[in-house]
């Protein structure tokens, strides 16, 4: 083995080493004995697996700028898709329903009256209390008159005494008359006989009339039913004093209400005044019982505006055979409106309310077109449009405080399923 120190190039076989490298040298059989194929197939395998891995290395980044290259364009596409918002629609319904109007009313008999007595005198006995149904001529009381009794008998008597003095009149009357054929009386004497004939016979018709008045005042002591009804007071018993003279206050003795049928009179706001026909049909309600309806035809109205109401008194009949109203009672008068015609109605949550006025969303090929309207009637949970809309116009339920024309909207899957 040889050392060496300098800066020469020692050079053995194909190896070039530096100089102040040692060197050993060796036996050329030796060193070539060293080499084997095993070694070299080593160094191009770990060649050719480095290569590999680049190639992998280089998919995987590839499939990572693809995946995510994908997932942005899905994310954009998602983005778009939630842009346009979804909403609910429904179509118009043509025509309008009858608006419903609800007034106090009250009613009354359709024949209500006070019963009085005609003639002086105490009552004698009643018959019929509160409550009582009377036919019409039934009798109701009785008033005993012993004045109006005594006044006959004397007029009756006058009648009697002006028919002798008549009687007589004429007989001498007839008689001058005869005298005078024979000029054995004058003519002056013939007038007076046959004048005072004549005021006897007015006499005796005088005599007739005051015995006819007695006699009715008479019949009056009987006071009886004018008409078919209910009496609803009695205002006197047995002994009351009854006085009709002038200036005594009649006493009312009864007092007798037709209920078979009742009016009910309702005073409707002038603005409702034009939509009020006769002959239109009513329901009738009461507290007492809310679900009986009892139905009822307006039959009359006063055809002026009271002026200090402003309200239109309208009057209501009512078949009460069955007793269902009791006069006086306060009720409710349900009056339906006409319609308007060439309405339509929608709901209520479809209204958008911009300064500008009120507005629908109507949806034409996935636009919303914000249309202005006008309403006729308001229903609580519908509203009806008297223009702007027709039924085949589609709106947007609930729209958005944002929505504005032109915006790109989406009909839900279900809306499109039940419009089809």
């Amino acid at each position: 083995m040889e050392n060496t120190t300098t800066q020469e190039t020692v050079e053995t076989g194909t190896y070039a080493a530096p100089a102040n490298h040692v060197v050993v040298e060796s036996d050329p059989s030796t060193a070539m004995s060293s080499y084997s194929p095993e070694g070299a197939r080593g160094g191009k395998g770990k060649t050719v697996g480095g290569i590999v891995l680049i190639v992998l290395l280089g998919l995987a980044i590839l499939y990572g700028v693809r995946s995510r290259a994908r997932a942005e364009d899905e994310l954009a596409r998602s983005t778009a898709e939630a842009a346009i918002p979804s909403v609910n629609v429904t179509h118009p319904t043509g025509g309008s329903a009858a608006q419903e109007i609800v007034l106090p009313g009250n009613t009354q008999a359709f024949t209500d009256t006070p019963i009085y007595a005609r003639t002086n005198g105490y009552l004698r006995r009643w018959y019929v209390d509160i409550g009582t149904r009377v036919r019409k001529g039934q009798l109701l009381a009785e008033i005993e008159t012993p004045e109006l009794d005594q006044q006959l008998q004397q007029a009756e008597a006058d009648l009697k005494s002006a028919e002798a003095n008549m009687q007589l009149a004429q007989t001498t009357s007839v008689r001058w008359q005869s005298l005078l054929e024979k000029h054995a009386v004058s003519k002056q004497e013939t007038d007076q006989v046959m004048s005072d004939h004549s005021a006897k016979q007015a006499n005796y018709a005088a005599s007739q009339a005051n015995v006819r008045r007695l006699k009715e005042l008479q019949g009056y002591e009987r006071v009886t039913a004018p008409f078919d009804g209910t009496i609803t007071a009695r205002s006197t018993d047995i002994g009351a004093l009854i006085g009709t003279g002038s200036g005594t206050t009649p006493h009312e003795l009864f007092h007798l209400a037709a209920v078979g049928r009742l009016r009910v009179y309702v005073a409707v706001p002038e603005v409702y005044a034009d939509s009020i026909r006769d002959g239109a049909k009513v329901s009738i309600t009461q507290d007492a019982d809310p679900n009986a309806v009892i139905t009822g035809t307006i039959s009359r109205n006063s055809s002026s505006i009271d002026q200090t109401s402003r309200t239109l008194n309208v009057q209501v009949d009512v078949d009460n055979a069955n007793g269902q109203l009791l006069p006086g009672a306060y009720v409710f008068v349900h009056l339906k409106l006409p319609a308007a015609s060439h309405t339509v109605t929608i709901p209520s949550n479809a209204l958008l309310f911009r300064a500008e006025g009120l507005r629908v969303g109507v949806v034409r090929n996935g636009v919303v077109q914000l249309t202005p309207i006008i309403i006729g009637h308001d229903f609580g949970s519908t509203v009806e449009v008297t223009s702007g809309l027709t039924p085949s116009d589609t709106i947007v339920l609930d729209p958005s405080d944002s929505l504005t024309s032109g915006t790109k909207v989406e009909v839900n899957a279900a809306q499109q399923k039940g419009a089809a």
